[in-house]
């Protein structure tokens, strides 16, 4: 693996890939973790002499320029953190880009707009591709990835461009890598994994492949109502997933067969709809109404997460209990949150939601052994799947 703490790096200019997708309301950033953790790389190059062209993305606006997903924010922010002016030009690419990018001096940074307005950067056309990888090559000296909650999508600025300049990883990617590593390598057991969010399709492949690695695994979140369904139970109007039930029984087979303690939630908080003012209401997870929805495990379900996880010396979770938005369903996740603070070995926090609850809920990062910048990307590392970027930087 290549560490750019050997580069040569003053009077040059290094092309960084952040992943500075942050969550916004009305422009306003609600947390700005994905951009704190990429502060440590960005003022190591700038110790070493260099001026930064940082390329970062924000939602999915499938290669149209929309305001809403400017990273204009991003960049007053960055800025207030390093105490520095950034440059942003509010442009990808173009002539007056490449002559800001190339009249940097050393200690400056400019940062490009949204890399997804260029509809190339996502584009199944690898010709696509490499014509904005050449374009952006243009910009710098040295390549340094970063940003490892995209190393799971084979884009332009992500596996196309490090082939066209000295490339290295930076601090963060190195530390996924390292940290995901433990847990899929050489994990100390008991091993735990704690899995919530919406979907369970979004979660088969990762439970599939972690079956015969963990001694436990609890599962909570709107994905867990496919779950009770496949042991016959009625879950109301709850969101679920009904052609995955064929797939959730032989995982639910399979976990018994692995002598996995598999958790599911025994009572759940329900509401008549989905709003932020729906009376919470608690019931039996073998007694969901017809007219109410499930949108957070209950406390009993909360506690007896809690002891499991806090009996393991390795835990992964990705993925809320409940609607943690919502202050009457944020209970069950607030309590798993407080239980991987207890953890005596390492407790991994999988990024995206997850990182987001833990911080609005009051944790510090520090509570916890990490939390990862790549919900989707930690995933796809799990489910033992081959990343573009981290293939492009020569890490997998």
């Amino acid at each position: 693996m290549q560490d750019f703490a050997s580069l040569e790096l003053v009077g040059k200019r290094v092309f960084l890939r952040c992943d500075l997708n942050v969550p916004l309301k009305d422009g306003v950033i609600k947390d700005d973790g994905r951009i704190k953790a990429s502060l440590p790389t960005i003022k190591a190059l700038l110790e070493k002499g260099a001026s930064i062209v940082i390329a970062a993305h924000l939602g999915r606006p499938k290669g149209e320029a929309k305001p809403e997903l400017s990273l204009a924010p991003v960049a007053l922010r960055l800025g207030e953190l390093l105490g520095k002016e950034i440059i942003f030009p509010g442009e990808v690419i173009g002539s007056e880009v490449t002559k800001s990018a190339q009249s940097l001096r050393a200690g400056e940074i400019l940062l490009l707009e949204n890399i997804r307005y260029s509809a190339a950067e996502t584009s199944k056309e690898e010709s696509e591709r490499a014509l904005l990888a050449a374009e952006l090559a243009k910009l710098a000296d040295f390549y340094v990835g970063d940003g490892f909650g995209a190393v799971h999508r084979k884009h332009a600025s992500v596996y196309d461009l490090p082939k066209l300049l000295p490339h290295a990883a930076g601090f963060l990617v190195s530390a996924e890598v390292e940290v995901l590593k433990k847990l899929t390598q050489s994990p100390d057991k008991p091993y735990g994994v704690v899995l919530g969010g919406a979907k369970v399709s979004d979660k088969i492949a990762v439970i599939s492949n972690l079956l015969d690695k963990v001694n436990v695994m609890a599962i909570g979140g709107g994905m867990v109502f496919t779950f009770l369904a496949a042991q016959g139970k009625e879950i109301g109007s709850s969101l679920v997933e009904r052609d995955l039930i064929p797939t959730v029984k032989d995982l639910i087979a399979q976990a018994a067969k692995n002598g996995v303690e598999l958790h599911l939630p025994t009572d759940i908080l329900v509401a008549p709809s989905f709003s932020v003012d729906a009376p919470a209401t608690l019931v039996s997870a073998d007694a969901i109404p017809a007219d109410q929805m499930g949108l957070d495990i209950g406390p009993e379900s909360a506690k007896d997460f809690a002891k499991a996880i806090e009996k393991c010396k390795t835990v992964f979770w990705n993925g809320p209990m409940g609607v943690f938005e919502f202050a009457a369903f944020a209970q069950g996740t607030k309590v798993v949150a407080e239980a991987l603070t207890k953890v005596s070995g390492i407790s991994v926090v999988g990024g995206g939601d997850s990182a987001a609850a833990v911080r609005a809920l009051g944790f510090a990062d520090s509570d916890f052994g990490y939390i990862s910048t790549g919900g989707g990307a930690s995933l796809e590392y799990l489910e033992g799947k081959e990343l573009p970027g981290l293939v492009a930087l020569d890490l997998q």
